[in-house]
């Protein structure tokens, strides 16, 4: 290869070197700004122009900028009521840029710089509008139009940085943990109070049923003894009222009956000892007792 054939090598490289240079390709998700010795240009509006774009090349540069949308999750924050008590806030801000050439020129473009101001200017909104309600309108009712104020009032300051506030969120609004631990340390004290009424009554109640289980059981103790002594009465009334008939009919067989149950009774063990006088009445029917002048007599009286 000759002299003139390095020479168009080295003119082609050239040309598409600059070539190279003199293009950029913007994508649909960011937005570019063209600077010329480090002044702004040309600076994509809000809707973009995505796509090939051509720049002088060693005279003009390129920067692009994240254009979706991004989340500031900041850390909670605690706020103060009308009621001077304070709240654990936890919030999130949807937020993107809509206007490069401000978001360039008033944070530098510096997303950190972006956040940091968007945090500030939302945590002075939620504490404006904490200040202004207890916390019954804080947690009643009050979360959503506090969520909308915050983000017209956040958007207003903060277009003239570029950047468009979408929406400002309350994941969650608590007391403060010293407060919610003496809170949860009354609502304890209040259900073991309550318990202990609960299981005062129950006792009471419980006396009560026993009390009257008791009365009912002597009650029907006492009606069945007065029912038993009344039939042991008219069982004893019967028995008399036999036995005199008995007795009355035949009066010297009777106590001869008598005497042999007695005979029997006390002679029924072997074991048995009694110690008494031979003529004592007790053997009255042995001594008057004749076999040989029994037995005729009672032929006799068949």
């Amino acid at each position: 290869m000759g002299a003139k054939g390095v020479i168009s090598l080295i003119i082609v490289a050239v040309l598409v070197v600059v070539g190279l240079m003199s293009v950029f390709v913007v994508d649909e998700r960011e937005r570019a700004v063209v600077f010329r010795f480090g002044e702004i240009v040309q600076a994509d509006p809000r809707e973009g122009n995505p796509g090939l774009r051509f720049k002088k090349p060693f005279i003009n540069n390129v920067r692009k900028f994240d254009a979706r949308v991004q989340t500031l999750d900041a850390d909670p924050q605690l706020f103060l009521t009308v009621e001077k008590k304070n709240l654990l806030v936890d919030s999130f801000v949807k937020w993107r840029v809509t206007d490069v050439y401000l978001y360039y020129t008033k944070l530098q473009g510096n997303k950190s710089n972006a956040r940091n101001r968007l945090g500030q200017r939302v945590n002075d909104s939620l504490r404006q509008e904490f200040g202004r309600r207890t916390v019954k309108n804080v947690v009643s009712g009050d979360r959503v139009e506090i969520m909308d104020l915050v983000r017209e009032q956040v958007n207003k300051e903060m277009e003239g940085l570029g950047v468009e506030v979408l929406d400002v969120r309350l994941k969650r609004v608590d007391l403060d943990p010293e407060v919610s631990e003496r809170v949860y340390a009354r609502m304890e004290a209040e259900r073991s109070r309550v318990a202990k009424e609960l299981r005062a009554e129950g006792s009471e109640l419980a006396e009560q049923i026993r009390a009257d289980a008791d009365r009912q059981r002597a009650i029907l103790l006492a009606e069945a003894r007065k029912q038993s002594e009344q039939i042991r009465g008219q069982g004893d009334a019967q028995a008399t009222a036999i036995y005199a008939k008995a007795f009355g009919q035949d009066r010297d067989f009777y106590q001869f009956y008598r005497s042999l149950a007695a005979y029997d009774n006390t002679f029924s063990d072997p074991s048995n000892l009694l110690v008494v006088e031979p003529d004592s009445e007790f053997f009255k029917f042995f001594r008057q007792s004749n076999p040989e002048r029994a037995l005729p007599a009672s032929g006799s009286n068949q």
